[in-house]
């Protein structure tokens, strides 16, 4: 009989803490199978690369020339593959992102009717393969290759051993460049002249890691990039009366500059005021630069890094400045933009705002890797590349503090840290939205002052229909697009920073895993047991609700008795977790005498059921009960997060 007893005893139990009537199930988000898949010698439990972890080297030599008449590029990469894997490759898989441009692609076919920022509308372009040769063990062929939308497959004559065994690609190519590269390049008319943003410009490697194998995703326009590292050596051939700027360092400034604009730069590369390498007064002069016909060659080198970029104009004002890092180091900053966006209150800010920019997030989390930065004003309204960024040239004032302090903050997530993009948007833009909210706070006196609230999340928690996070942003509504990648993922750091770890546990946290994946390709399972493992916390309920559910969170409070009617003896105080989302739980107790009191409570007070009782010691009357009083969480119903007595 007592077993029989104990039985049902379990069974009432269940029924009353482990199933709500408001819909709370405990099991659903204190989960003990979610993050538990064991770790192994690629990448261990504890979020770090395993000791045998590897990734893929791929390093470029480019040229290409730009034809301004007919607005295209013709070049040539040779690309040098190491297969560092321990598997055995009999193709390759490369990216034409170009190839997006052509009105029979995927990503054109798949844009809304009427037009998507970062779909292709009506434009014939895509990458023209006039020759590929391979270099393998010493033999040279010309090889089979597929052309299959945005990707192209190169089967190799014989297989690419593991564990370090190399081949070289040559590849001849062009394409037309599209006036409106889904917001990404482009072509943009100024009154003098034309700025051309340059990207996704060269046939790229795909990624080959330890997860899937080839990542052949097709660009589709709303997915970024997932690329490997390596060193590039590339040069730019142009019109002699443009200037171009890109990834990395000008390696033949005596070339393509003057003897004056040489002097300038190492002037700025001292200075921590704005220095112009170009005036607005000299702009478009002859004296600009070192011959005014036929054409320059601009050559540029950048080491481990995952992309290159560059643009290239007349039209550009040109300043820059130095850049202070830790441990007494520097690079430079500069800008360039047209004469008619240079006030002080549009661009001629720039080099100030990427200044503080970079300086801000070296410090505080990992020193910028490259030896300059470039922001380049024109069509494109915010894109990053390493070393690299374009902003809409029509920005100003605290407009284009924020998409500088977004587009260059890009160089630590995900071009340091370098994460899927073409999955995770949210390991990007999140991440980088989470960081940009402090550099603006740092920036001059909070000049330019944002404390984004986590209640303007509320909206699309309570959005029934809503994409979790974790879904492929090709995949997201549009308009969730920037809820999803951005805001949500970017709220949700700030919670656990603010209201949950604590900003001194949680930056540790932090650094510690951009430190482990510099340079490296890690995956949402990574972050998440890696800030577990550095706080000491098991936060995978906090991981699985807020990144890979749709769930709401409404805490209230129920109910206020008075042990035996008698405040002075004290209250009990009856909080609930009405919804499937939890959170660590603020009270403030309020009496009528004026004293007020908080009480804070963990999150494991859900772990049986949605609904907690606790004993205040009270003085006096009660005059009112808040839970969350400072506002800290997403709570999709406000009105009944405060109780008050009855009026009489």
């Amino acid at each position: 009989m007592r077993v029989l007893l104990t039985f049902i005893f379990a069974i009432v139990t269940t029924t009353l803490f482990g199933q709500d009537k408001a819909g709370y199930d405990p099991k659903q988000v204190f989960d003990p199978e979610f993050l538990n898949q064991p770790g192994n010698e690629y990448r261990s439990g504890s979020g770090a690369p395993g000791p045998m972890y590897w990734q893929n080297k791929v390093d470029y030599t480019i040229t290409c020339t730009l034809d301004t008449v007919k607005d295209q590029i013709t070049g040539m990469v040779t690309i040098t593959y190491t297969n560092n894997s321990p598997d055995e490759l009999n193709y390759l898989w490369l990216q034409l992102d170009q190839n997006l441009f052509t009105t029979q692609s995927r990503g054109h076919m798949s844009t809304p009717i009427g037009g998507y920022r970062f779909g292709n509308v009506a434009f014939e372009g895509g990458d023209s393969i006039h020759s590929i040769s391979l270099t393998e063990h010493g033999n040279v062929s010309n090889p089979q290759y597929v052309v299959t939308d945005t990707r192209m497959q190169v089967m190799l004559g014989e297989p690419l051993k593991p564990k370090g065994d190399k081949l070289t690609l040559k590849i001849a190519y062009s394409f037309l460049i599209p006036p409106n590269g889904s917001d990404r390049m482009g072509i943009t008319d100024t009154r003098k002249g034309k700025i051309y943003q340059i990207a996704q410009w060269y046939p790229r490697m795909a990624v080959y890691d330890d997860i899937q194998g080839w990542n052949t995703l097709p660009y589709l326009g709303a997915g970024e990039f997932y690329l490997e590292y390596g060193d590039f050596d590339y040069s730019v051939t142009a019109p002699a009366n443009l200037v171009v700027t890109g990834s990395g360092e000008l390696q033949n400034p005596s070339e393509v500059l003057t003897s004056t604009e040489i002097d300038r730069l190492d002037k700025a590369k001292n200075s921590d005021s704005r220095v112009y390498i170009i005036a607005r007064d000299e702009v478009g002069q002859s004296c600009t630069r070192p011959k005014n016909s036929g054409l320059l060659t601009w050559h540029y080198k950048m080491h481990q890094s995952r992309d290159v970029s560059w643009a290239c104009s007349r039209v550009f004002v040109w300043d820059a400045a130095k850049v202070n890092l830790p441990d007494n180091k520097k690079c430079i900053a500069m800008s360039f933009y047209p004469v008619e966006f240079s006030s002080d209150s549009a661009w001629g800010r720039s080099t100030e705002y990427l200044k503080s920019s970079i300086e801000f997030y070296s410090k505080t989390y990992y020193v910028f890797p490259y030896p300059a930065a470039s922001n380049v004003a024109g069509r494109v309204n915010g894109m990053e590349y390493p070393g690299i960024i374009f902003c809409g040239m029509y920005g100003r004032d605290g407009n284009l503090f924020n998409v500088t302090t977004h587009e260059i903050g890009h160089n630590w997530f995900p071009m340091l840290v370098g994460s899927d993009e073409r999955k995770f948007a949210w390991m990007d833009e999140g991440f980088n939205t989470f960081i940009n909210n402090y550099a603006r706070k740092n920036f001059n006196g909070e000049e330019y002052k944002s404390n984004p609230s986590a209640k303007r999340i509320v909206g699309a928690l309570s959005h029934p229909g809503a994409n979790p996070i974790m879904t492929y942003p090709d995949v997201m509504e549009p308009k969730d697009l920037n809820t999803l990648a951005y805001f949500k993922p970017s709220a949700g750091l700030k919670i656990l920073r603010e209201a949950i770890i604590g900003p001194q546990r949680f930056d540790y946290a932090f650094r510690n895993y951009i430190s482990r994946w510099a340079f490296k390709h890690p995956q949402p399972m990574d972050f998440f047991r890696s800030m577990n493992d550095a706080t000491g916390e098991d936060l995978s309920w906090f991981w699985k609700e807020w990144f890979y559910e749709n769930w709401k969170l409404d805490q209230a409070v129920e109910s206020v008795e008075y042990v035996n009617a008698d405040p002075k003896q004290g209250v009990d105080i009856t909080i609930v977790n009405n919804e499937q989302m939890v959170m660590p739980v603020e009270v403030e107790v309020r009496e009528v005498n004026g004293k007020i009191g908080k009480v804070s409570f963990p999150v494991e007070i859900w772990q049986r059921s949605g609904k907690w009782t606790f004993h205040y010691n009270s003085t006096d009357m009660i005059q009112s009960v808040t839970i969350d009083p400072d506002g800290k969480l997403p709570d999709t119903d406000a009105s009944n997060n405060t109780w008050s007595p009855p009026a009489k």
